[in-house]
Parts: C-alpha cells; sequence; structure tokens
C-alpha cells in the first residue's frame, strides 16, 4: 500500500522560504560589518599629537652636524665578511670599527621594506599599521622624525623615499633623479655615486654662495644620502652575485669619500657620521619577511660624540630573555669569518637610530618614537648621560600621558595603566638622584621608566580589543546558533517529536524579547556616544544583540530540544559528539592548510584508502568503485606538492586534453551499463542519438582547444604576436563549449560529464602547465564523490526494503525531499575540503603567485586590465563551479535539502571564520599581512561567494534527474 507524505509538523513551506531569504541578506550583512572589523583592532595607527618636544639637558650638544649614509639593500653578513680572496669589501668603514668609532648589527623589524626601515631609522617607530589601508609609500598620517626637529636637512636619493621625509619640510633642501634611473638591467651603483656627486655639488656651490655656506655652517644640520645601488642590484642580480658585492665596495668608497669631504669642509671635528641600512637582502633577490638575511642590516657610528673602540675577549654570555624586534637573542656570537671578535658589538633595534642620531646634535627625540637611546655609542660625560636618557624617556612617556588623557576623557570607565598611576613620583626620584649625582641608578630608574611607558603604549593601543573581540566574538557564535536553530526548525524531523505548545512561540512574550533586545541596544548606543565611539562600533554591537535577541526568542524551543536530546538513546549521543569532534578536527585541519598546502597531500592519500575500505566493508558495492575512488584520491594528492609558482609547460595541457577525452569515454561507457549499481545513477537517462551527437561534438571541441593551445602558443612564440584568427577560434570555442552542457541528457552521469566537457576548453586555453591536469584529477574525485554517494544509497535500499517508511514520514520539505540526518553532516564536510582543495589545489587564491598573466595570452595580448582580470578569476572559479554542480547533484541523490546543506555549509565554514579572526596579524612582512588579511577575507565572504555559485551552477542543474525511491519502494512492496 502507498503511505502519503504527512502533513508539515511546524511552518508553511511558504513562510520557511521567507526566513531563509532574511537569514541570507542578515548574513551577507552581518560578515561585510565583521569583516571590517579587524581594521578597528589591527589596524588603528598608533601615533598621536599633542606632545611637547622634549630636549636633552647636555651641557653642550656632542655634534654641530650630522651625517646619515643609508644603503637600501644591504646585508649584514655580505658587508662585514671577506671575499673569496680574503680581502673585506668595506676597508675604509672595517678601519672606523677598528680605530674611531663603534659598531654593531641593527635588527630591523618586518616588513622589512624601504618605507617603514626609513621610517624607523629617521622617525623612530615602525611602520603605522594603518597604512595597510592607505597604501605604502604615501604618509598615512603626519609623524615626527630628527629632520624635522633639525635646524636643516640637507638629502638626495630615491624618488620613493627621501620625499616621505623632505617634500613638506620648508627647512631642507633636497633632490631626487628619475625613476627611469632605476634600470635593474643595468649595475645601479651609479644611483649611488649620483647622490654623493649632487652633495659634493652643494658644497662647491656653497664656496661661491655666502648665504649657501652660512646654512652649512649652521649647527643642528643634518645630511642624508640615501644610496639605491645595492637594492636595485640585489633585486635584479642576486646579493651573492659580483655586481651586488661591488655595489658594497661602492658604497664603502663613498663612505670614506663623504668623511674626507666633510672633514676637509668643515674642519671642526665637529661632525658625526651613521653608516646603516634599512634592510638586507634574502638569496633570492627579496626582501619582506623576518629572515635574518632580512633583518640584520649593519650599523657603523664614528665622528663627534662617538665613543672610541672598546676591546674585550668575547665570552659565552647565558640567554638574559632580551630579544630585539627580529627575535633575535641579546648578545649573540660574532661569526668568526667577520673577524672582529676583539671589539665590543653593540646591537641595537633599528627604531633606537633615531634617538642616538637627535641626542648627538642636541635633538629632541622625534615625538612619536619608540627607541631606546643606545647610550653605549655615546661619549658624554655622566651627567650629560643620565640627561639624555632622561628626554627619551620623558618623550616616551609623554606619547603615553596623551594617549592615556585621550582614552579617560571619553570613557565612562576608564581603566588606567597600574604601573604607572605614580609615574610623577618616579620621575621626582629620578631628578633627587641626579641632583645627588647618583648617575647610575638614575639611568637605571630611567631606564625601567622608559620600558613601563612603552608598555603603556602598548597597553592603548589594545585597551578596546577585548571588548571589540569579546563583540564580534559573540556575534560569530549567535549567528551559528541562529543557523543551528534555523535547520533544527526547518530542515529537521525534530519539530515533530517536540511537544505542540513549544513548536509555536507565544506572540506577546516573542514581543517582550524584541522590545527588550532594543532597548539593550539603545543602551548600548547611548554609551557608546558618551564614548565617543567610532559608528561601526554601534555596529558590531547592534547585530550582536539582534543575533541574541533571535536566540533567546527560541528558549522554549531549545529547553524542549535539550530535554528531547536528553532521554535520547546514549548511543546516539555518542554519536553526535564523535561526529562534532570529527568536524571540528577537519576544519582545524583546514584552517592549517592555508599556511601549508602540502596538507592536502596527506588528506587525499587518508581519504583514498578510508574511502575504499568503507565501500568494500560497510557498503559492499562495486570491487570497480573502491579501486577508482582510492586511485583518483591519490592522483590529486600529488598536485599540491607542486609549486605554488606553476611553470609553463605546453605539453602537459595538451596531454590533459587527451585525458579529459579518455575519462569522459570511460564515464560515457558507465551511463550503458548493466549492472544495478550504474543502472540506478542513469535510470532517468533517455539515451538517443542526440546525446551521442552532442558528446561526439563536446569530445571534437575539447580536442580542437589542445590543438589551438599548441597553435597559438607556436605562432605567439615565432612571431611575438597572437593571430588574430586563433584569438576568434579560442573565444568561440570557450563561449559554445559553455552552452552545450544545458542540451546533455538530465540524468546524474550524462549531465555532469556534459559539465566537465563544457567547462574543459576554456580551461585548456587558459592554462599554462600542469594546472590542465589537475583539472582532470578534480573531476575524477568529485565523480568518485558521486558514485560513493550513489554505492551507499543503492546498497542500503537493496538491505532496507521498509526505508520508504522512514523517508515518507520525514518528507516535510516536499516530494522527493527527505529531513536532514546527523549522518548527512558529512556532505557539507567533504564540500568544505573539495572547495578548499580548488583554492589550493594548483596554487593559492589568496597568493599573487596563482595569478599567472600569461594564461590569458591565447585570448588577449594587448594589455587590458580589467579584461584580463576578468579572464584569470573565470580561470579560478572553474573548479569552484565543477564542486557546486557535484554538490548539487549529489543533494538530489540522497533527495536532502539543498539550501539546508548551504546553512550547513556556512556554519562550518565561519568555525573556520572565528579562528582566522584571532590569526590577524598586523606585523610581519606585506606577504603575511595580506595574507593574514584575505585568508580571513575569503572564509568570511563563503556566505556570498557560495550562493552566487550556487546561482550561476543553477543553471546547469536545475533539471537534473533522478529516480524516485519512493516509487522504487512502492514497486518493492
Amino acid at each position: 500500500m502507498a503511505v502519503g507524505p504527512r502533513p508539515l509538523p511546524h511552518s508553511s513551506s511558504a513562510s520557511v522560504r521567507r526566513r531563509e531569504r532574511w537569514l541570507v541578506v542578515l548574513g551577507i550583512a552581518l560578515h561585510a560589518v565583521y569583516m571590517l572589523s579587524i581594521f578597528d583592532i589591527y589596524f588603528k595607527s598608533p601615533i598621536v599629537h599633542g606632545m611637547p618636544p622634549v630636549p636633552p639637558r647636555l651641557s653642550a650638544p656632542p655634534a654641530k652636524r650630522l651625517v646619515l649614509l643609508v644603503a637600501d639593500g644591504l646585508r649584514a653578513d655580505k658587508f662585514f665578511e671577506p671575499d673569496e680572496r680574503g680581502r673585506y669589501r668595506a676597508p675604509f668603514l672595517r678601519g672606523v670599527i677598528q680605530e674611531k668609532g663603534r659598531w654593531g648589527v641593527s635588527h630591523a623589524r618586518p616588513p622589512t621594506e624601504s618605507r617603514p626601515g626609513h621610517v624607523a631609522i629617521i622617525a623612530g617607530f615602525y611602520e603605522d599599521p594603518s597604512a595597510v589601508t592607505k597604501g605604502w609609500k604615501a604618509n598615512p598620517v603626519e609623524f615626527d622624525s630628527v629632520f624635522n626637529q633639525s635646524r636643516h636637512t640637507i638629502s638626495f636619493g630615491s624618488p620613493d623615499i627621501v620625499p616621505i621625509f623632505c617634500s613638506s619640510l620648508p627647512h631642507s633642501t633636497w633632490d631626487t633623479y628619475p625613476h627611469e634611473y632605476e634600470d635593474f638591467a643595468t649595475d645601479a651603483s651609479f644611483l649611488d655615486h649620483w647622490s654623493f656627486d649632487q652633495f659634493e655639488g652643494l658644497l662647491n656651490r656653497s664656496l661661491d654662495d655666502a648665504k649657501l655656506r652660512q646654512l652649512l655652517l649652521q649647527d643642528k644640520l643634518v645630511i642624508f644620502l640615501h644610496l639605491l645601488g645595492c637594492d636595485t642590484n640585489g633585486h635584479a642580480h642576486r646579493p651573492y652575485s659580483s655586481i651586488y658585492l661591488n655595489n658594497v665596495k661602492v658604497v664603502d668608497e663613498i663612505a670614506e669619500k663623504m668623511y674626507n669631504l666633510m672633514e676637509s669642509y668643515f674642519n671642526d671635528n665637529q661632525t658625526a657620521y651613521v653608516f646603516t641600512a634599512d634592510h638586507g637582502m634574502s638569496d633570492k633577490g627579496s626582501h619582506g619577511d623576518g629572515h635574518p638575511s632580512n633583518t640584520d642590516t649593519p650599523l657603523v657610528a664614528w665622528g663627534a660624540g662617538i665613543r672610541s673602540p672598546k676591546f674585550m675577549t668575547y665570552t659565552d654570555k647565558p640567554d638574559d630573555g632580551f630579544r630585539f624586534v627580529d627575535d633575535h637573542k641579546h648578545d649573540m656570537p660574532t661569526p668568526q669569518n667577520w673577524a672582529l671578535e676583539g671589539f665590543e658589538r653593540v646591537d641595537v633595534n633599528q627604531a633606537d637610530i633615531a634617538p642616538l642620531m637627535a641626542t648627538l646634535v642636541g635633538l629632541p627625540c622625534p615625538m612619536n618614537s619608540v627607541g631606546n637611546l643606545p647610550s653605549h655609542y655615546l661619549k658624554l660625560s655622566e651627567a650629560d648621560e643620565v640627561e639624555a636618557v632622561l628626554a627619551n624617556t620623558k618623550q616616551i612617556l609623554n606619547q603615553f600621558l596623551r594617549k592615556s588623557e585621550q582614552k579617560e576623557s571619553s570613557s565612562l570607565y576608564f581603566k588606567p595603566f597600574k604601573p604607572l598611576v605614580n609615574y610623577t613620583s618616579v620621575l621626582d626620584q629620578i631628578e633627587d638622584l641626579i641632583s645627588a649625582r647618583d648617575y647610575e641608578n638614575a639611568v637605571k630608574q630611567s631606564e625601567e621608566l622608559r620600558s613601563m611607558a612603552l608598555g603603556g603604549l602598548h597597553y592603548f593601543q589594545t585597551y578596546d580589543w577585548f571588548m571589540l573581540m569579546t563583540t564580534i566574538t559573540l556575534g560569530y557564535i549567535g549567528w551559528m546558533a541562529n543557523l543551528v536553530l534555523h535547520v533544527l526548525q526547518s530542515y529537521t524531523t525534530f519539530p515533530a517529536n517536540l511537544p505542540k505548545r513549544t513548536q509555536l512561540y507565544p506572540n506577546n512574550t516573542s514581543m517582550k524579547v524584541y522590545i527588550g533586545g532594543c532597548l539593550f541596544m539603545g543602551l548600548s548606543s547611548i554609551i557608546l556616544l558618551l564614548e565617543k565611539s567610532p559608528l561601526l562600533y554601534h555596529a558590531y554591537v547592534f547585530m550582536t544583540i539582534f543575533l541574541w535577541t533571535r536566540i533567546v526568542q527560541n528558549f522554549e524551543f531549545m529547553k524542549s530540544a535539550w530535554r528531547e536530546l536528553s532521554n535520547m538513546p546514549f548511543k546516539y549521543i555518542m554519536n553526535l559528539l564523535s561526529c562534532s569532534v570529527a568536524a571540528l578536527f577537519i576544519l582545524e585541519f583546514l584552517v592549517m592548510s592555508f599556511f601549508d598546502r602540502k596538507l592536502y597531500t596527506w588528506c587525499f592519500l587518508a581519504l583514498g584508502m578510508l574511502s575504499s575500505i568503507c565501500v568494500a566493508i560497510f557498503i559492499q558495492a562495486s570491487p570497480a568503485v573502491a579501486m577508482y575512488t582510492w586511485l583518483a584520491c591519490w592522483f590529486l594528492s600529488v598536485f599540491t606538492l607542486m609549486p605554488a609558482e606553476i611553470p609553463e609547460n605546453n605539453n602537459l595541457v595538451i596531454f590533459s586534453g587527451v585525458l579529459i577525452v579518455l575519462i569522459s569515454m570511460a564515464s560515457r561507457w558507465t551511463t550503458t551499463n548493466s549492472t544495478s549499481f550504474w543502472l540506478y545513477l542513469n535510470r532517468a537517462n533517455k539515451r538517443g542519438p542526440k546525446s551521442s551527437k552532442l558528446f561526439f561534438v563536446q569530445v571534437i571541441l575539447v580536442a580542437i582547444s589542445s590543438i589551438m593551445v599548441w597553435l597559438t602558443t607556436s605562432h605567439r612564440s615565432q612571431n611575438k604576436e597572437l593571430h588574430p584568427l586563433h584569438q576568434l577560434i579560442n573565444w568561440w570555442l570557450a563561449g559554445f563549449a559553455m552552452v552545450l552542457p544545458l542540451f546533455s541528457p538530465r540524468s546524474v552521469l550524462s549531465r555532469l560529464t556534459s559539465i566537465f566537457l563544457g567547462f574543459a576548453p576554456p580551461f585548456l586555453l587558459l592554462s599554462i602547465g600542469y594546472e590542465a591536469v589537475f583539472y582532470s584529477a578534480f573531476a575524477m574525485v568529485l565523480m568518485g564523490w558521486i558514485y560513493l554517494e550513489s554505492a551507499n544509497l543503492c546498497c542500503s535500499e537493496e538491505n532496507d526494503i521498509a526505508c520508504h517508511n522512514g523517508l515518507v514520514d520525514g518528507s516535510a520539505l516536499g516530494y522527493d525531499e527527505r529531513c536532514l540526518q546527523l549522518s548527512d553532516l558529512r556532505i557539507p564536510l567533504l564540500f568544505i575540503i573539495l572547495f578548499n582543495v580548488a583554492f589550493f589545489g594548483t596554487g593559492n587564491f589568496a597568493s599573487i603567485a596563482s595569478f599567472e598573466i600569461s594564461s590569458v595570452y591565447r585570448f588577449i595580448t594587448i594589455f587590458s586590465p580589467f579584461l584580463m582580470a576578468a579572464l584569470l578569476i573565470f580561470k579560478l572559479f572553474i573548479p569552484f563551479m565543477l564542486v557546486i554542480c557535484t554538490f548539487s547533484a549529489v543533494t538530489k541523490i540522497v533527495r536532502i535539502p539543498r539550501l539546508g546543506c548551504y546553512f550547513l555549509v556556512i556554519l562550518l565554514s565561519d568555525v573556520m571564520t572565528i579562528h582566522f579572526f584571532f590569526l590577524v596579524q598586523n606585523t610581519g612582512s606585506w606577504m603575511e599581512i595580506g595574507n593574514s588579511i584575505s585568508h580571513f577575507g575569503i572564509v568570511s565572504a563563503q556566505v556570498v561567494f557560495v550562493l552566487l555559485l550556487f546561482a550561476l551552477t543553477n543553471i546547469y542543474t536545475k533539471d537534473i534527474e533522478v529516480s524516485s525511491r519512493q516509487l522504487t519502494s512502492r514497486k518493492v512492496m
């Protein structure tokens, strides 16, 4: 007998769809707003204004003028070590170390780039993290520098560096060479000579210009030469090349010429010299990260106010726990091949150079500086030394006090930084110690106060972090709880099992909850307004309160659901817990895979074995399915071991075309197989001459695409241009091929095979190497997923004839869909895994490495950024389209609601979103900072991204037909 579907145990289908539309809109708005929160938390400018300058109370400045020489991109090891003949590359500066001055290694903090390096040296603070939203070279905010405090600054060098500090400085004389001079095809050491020649010319002109000479003879003069040669040569020729190493000799010669020129011109021994670099250079000719080759730069200081060399024997010192900004230890041993063990080495943080230079010429430290004055470099009396350290301390303390004042003025409940509540008494103690001439303890207390002030700066920089991070985290948890409630109420049999009184929440109580939520929002808004919080703070709080208001509204349902769950058998509860733990483990694995794509190799090696074992033991389906799944997963596991930078290999692209044809023919053969399992997949297939012709046409198009790959590339390599006819054919092939799947048979295998063949021509034409083979391997795994789900369903139908009772009872969503069960969690989990493999299978969607511009050369060679970007993005979208099509087919095969699965996908991806929210970083290289933002952005955007792909692929999958299991059950009965 036939059993009809029961009436809906809960809300009507129309009301469910209406609620889902609002839920999707809410999800999009929530993720858009919460994505902006990272810029309020992690990327807020630390710079404050309004502090008075603190000039050091010195008896007399140690020097009248300062010369700063910055060799851009100069590595410390290449500077200090000897060449292959045992001769040192910087003989003059080496002589300075041994006879005249002090030396050490300056430790740069990532990002080790030119702008942040020079800002640290000249202004004394590290890169403003808010620059991530405003561009790297322009000043995102105004900041103070040694140049600002000077009486006059003279500067020559790169157009990318000198204008940052001098373009808006009225008391400056500066010039730069044209950008065209920075030619990577030549030896760039001439740029360093240019800077020196400009300054030498200035001094020569002053002999005939009394006004210029008067300007040069005044005190507090700063001269800055930016020497770009090492950086340009390092990028173009690598730092171990003869050109780069010769450039080290060039900067040494310029330092010597500069010293001789200054001493002969002024002849007063009142000039201080500082030689350093902004960053190093990796062996690959790049910089930016925290590798020692990038962070370790030389520092040599000599002249007026600088101590003479201190001779000492190196002894192995215990680790005192101190770390420089690049996380290197204090008192690290000097490499033996530098042959400088007998001369005291004083390492500094890069920002420490700014207060050193300011003190040398008697200037106040830059007001935004966080550098600690390296007093071991200074030749000062004890009284002057403590005054210099105290001035440095007061300058940092003033920043702390300004931040504290700003925060207190806008806080209803202000929490001060407890260690500095009594800072005035500490300052008084220091002044008393100075008066008593107890200089040693005065310096010690000043340095301790300075350390506390730096801690206070960090405290106020992160003052709102706890509130914001708690609000955002509660918001995400509230959103996920809403998704769980919606899925339980709309896509499971849970509501039917609960008492009827709990299914509809009383309207008056619901209204009370919403009124309470509105009052709480109003109170929060008043508090935020009184605290002068930004508008986005209101949005974060409102969104979180609204989500939790909706949860409280469902309190009775949750209470009844909990009661129902506690009455479940122990075995079911253990299954629920084990599934939750397994899902969390998989999601954490996926988070780790964002940092190491090779993890997918192990993932698919394991999946291949597990799936084949499950098929063989538990499903007991065809051995061919087990073997196929195993081989497909192992084949795909190879690709995440390959480099993200895809090497060009057209033979692989052509081979992939052959492989695509073979795979499609094998899939075509399965549609003619008469065994029960394959018939199950093809019950809805109405075979006819049209489908055979369509398949033949699609195979021909793939073959022509492979030929066009060879023809287009060959012609372009010979004639350096794209033939118009080839271009026309390629565009026609890509467009026409994607339309054909719409006319394919509606059975699962036939339609998916047609989609696979339809996207193959554009993907082949946009491929340059192994990613074309990845397309085939990825499609094989997706087909294996279809086979596994079908085999599982087919086997369960044969073993349990009475299964239709459960199916019909759960058909609350319509004739052809059943309710979700706990075991269905595997489908969204597998979807997320495969979706991420589409991201990282042939590179990194979050990295520029995946955007190889030569991929579009078979369609366009004339530079057109928008069209080229569109083609590259389309290529990256094709694997996602295959995953979504397969996912839609799987939901139809197992008769579960696709939208319900979509909400589960978003729920699972938001677990990853919370993790990535806490992994966003505002320190490190630009790549590390950018990748941390893009990782968070990618998983946050999946609520829109997946929905958009569902809409696009619905054109291909909406009319896929699978046989009715209810009909099959009736026939069995």
